[in-house]
């Protein structure tokens, strides 16, 4: 399995695609693999990057608690170590505040961001969902913690669609076979989450950026992705109508092209 030594960890890695480089960094408790059916889609015309966050994965999981600055140097370390200088960066929840501080720390390697569910501040609701995360994780049984996440992340549309309930039963059974992610390392990432501030450096990011996020998402509401977006100078905001923070999915072949085509245009 593919790692390079960055940061005082060992990151786990793959790459699937040929063309522009393109890092794609997923969110908290998920490893790269969860971008599968973006990857799948993007490989076509892109060099597909994607990593486990450090504390979870196949990567090092050291005790926390982590930072956003710490993760975003954590990948300015993997793409030195793969010779690439420039690439665009797409992140998602708490891989969007990491593609801000990656943006805002090594601008040079940057060439355009796509922040998905994003914010650049919690308040105090947001403070509170991630203290509770870290309360239930050791407190639930897997699925059940599962099962917490899914309510926080879909939309009920997703809930009334037989196809995606249905992907989320099986995620609640599959979770019980594969490997699970340490407490330690899952608070440590809350706190990364809880801890990220960038609202008053948002004017320095220069590169083309997309914010994207859902309407009816509970977990990182859309008022947190219109202040980035009115933060950011230049940058474009498109929110899906009847969809959670699991927008991408809800709505993946739409979210897929519509990536494509603003990642062509930058």
């Amino acid at each position: 399995m593919p790692h390079v030594q960055t940061n005082g960890i060992k990151l786990y890695y793959e790459e699937k695609g040929s063309g522009e480089p393109l890092l794609l960094i997923m969110g908290i408790t998920a490893a790269g693999n969860v971008w599968e059916k973006h990857v799948a889609y993007w490989q076509q015309n892109f060099r597909c990057i994607t990593g486990d966050n450090r504390g979870v994965g196949h990567s090092d999981k050291p005790i926390g608690p982590y930072t956003t600055e710490q993760m975003a140097d954590d990948y300015a370390g993997l793409l030195q170590q793969l010779n690439i200088t420039s690439a665009h960066v797409v992140g998602c929840s708490m891989g969007s505040t990491i593609a801000q501080q990656l943006a805002l720390r090594h601008p040079a390697i940057v060439r355009s961001l796509v922040l998905m569910c994003a914010w650049a501040r919690c308040d105090r609701m947001a403070k509170t969902i991630f203290e509770h995360l870290k309360n239930i994780k050791s407190a639930l049984p897997p699925s059940e913690f599962i099962q917490y996440i899914q309510l926080l992340i879909y939309s009920k549309k997703s809930f009334d669609e037989d196809v995606i309930y249905e992907e989320m039963l099986a995620g609640q059974r599959d979770v019980l076979v594969s490997e699970q992610q340490p407490v330690h390392a899952m608070e440590a990432q809350a706190d990364a989450c809880i801890s990220h501030y960038t609202l008053d450096r948002l004017p320095q990011i220069y590169q083309p950026t997309l914010v994207i996020g859902g309407e009816d998402d509970i977990f990182t509401p859309a008022w947190m992705s219109k202040e980035i977006a009115a933060g950011i100078p230049g940058s474009e905001l498109y929110l899906y109508p009847r969809s959670g923070h699991a927008f991408h999915w809800e709505n993946l072949t739409d979210f897929n092209e519509r990536v494509e085509r603003w990642l062509h245009k930058v």
